[in-house]
């Protein structure tokens, strides 16, 4: 970390964070082939892995790909369940804590804990499935230029079982009233984060709860990482200096579970806008790696009609 340090020491640009583990190896894959491919002015890119995984993502280092074991953010009272108890092929975290969290969770914990560890001032999550089908700029949202926060306002209901506990579980853990529904959403992909706001976020956990913020989560269990981030920053007027709210990213997401076939992924492609820089397709729909680099593949000439524009909502906030 010294040395990434003294790296950044004259420049602070926006650094990218992957959370991820073996089962999603390929897709993971596609996803740095992609960012080598179209995104730029990036410092690093951090692949957070189990530490069991470590040999499989190995040859994904690089020059700015930093492949870092979980262990390096998680506290040493959480350590990983042997592989071979699983639930839905989930793996799962103990401790005396608290009853066990899945991976999940502990992806979500990484994102925060990485975010408040690294040297940098900003960063870019990207889950494993993201893929990036054009070019990418980050210049434009290097600190202490404000970031997006996406927030799509009014879409929580009542009758949506997980949003609507994570809605409560984020204003308990805040020490905030729960707002009525419709409530806001800040659920998404290319989502953007700042140092500053994280650790104030973390710290307030613990102002509220008594505990260290790991420790509270794990004890919460069913939270949203986006979901705290972003009521934190809609409530702290400090925090709110820092970004600035946009209703959408530039990425095509389906949520979905049924498996798309190729020329349905085309489709999904072929209604991209100008502006949308990358899809996702949820891993799990369970489509295969192989059907999205075919789309890709026969895609590239009908994504290249629209030009490569930087995204209408992000260029507001430059």
């Amino acid at each position: 970390m010294n040395v990434i340090a003294r790296e950044i020491y004259e420049m602070d640009p926006v650094a990218l964070l992957t959370p991820t583990y073996g089962r999603d190896l390929e897709i993971c894959t596609l996803l740095c082939e992609s960012v080598d491919r179209h995104v730029t002015s990036f410092s690093k890119h951090y692949l957070l892995v189990p530490d069991c995984d470590l040999p499989l993502f190995a040859p994904l280092a690089g020059e700015r790909r930093v492949i870092m074991p979980a262990s390096t953010f998680l506290p040493d009272w959480l350590r990983p369940l042997p592989r071979i108890i699983q639930r839905r092929r989930r793996q799962f975290w103990w401790s005396l804590r608290a009853k066990p969290v899945n991976g999940w969770h502990v992806q979500q914990i990484l994102k925060i804990a990485a975010t408040i560890a690294l040297p940098h001032q900003r960063y870019c999550i990207l889950d494993s499935d993201i893929v990036f089908f054009r070019d990418f700029d980050l210049t434009r949202f290097e600190y202490p230029n404000a970031i997006p926060m996406l927030t799509m306002s009014d879409v929580v209901t009542a009758d949506q079982p997980r949003h609507s506990r994570w809605l409560v579980t984020s204003h308990e853990l805040l020490g905030l009233a729960t707002p009525p529904f419709p409530a806001d959403d800040f659920i998404g992909h290319i989502i953007f984060w700042d140092k500053r706001t994280t650790r104030a976020l973390a710290e307030r956990i613990e102002a509220i709860t008594g505990l260290d913020w790991i420790d509270a989560l794990c004890k919460t269990r069913e939270f949203s990482e986006y979901m705290l981030y972003g009521y934190f920053v809609q409530n702290d007027a400090a925090a709110s200096l820092r970004h600035t709210a946009v209703p959408s990213t530039p990425c095509v997401s389906y949520w979905d579970d049924p498996r798309l076939s190729k020329s349905e992924l085309q489709d999904l492609l072929r209604r991209a806008n100008k502006d949308d820089v990358a899809f996702s397709i949820a891993s799990f729909s369970g489509t295969p790696v192989a059907i999205i680099r075919a789309a890709i593949a026969e895609s590239n000439e009908i994504l290249s009609l629209a030009g490569s524009g930087r995204p209408a909502e992000f260029a507001a906030i430059c």
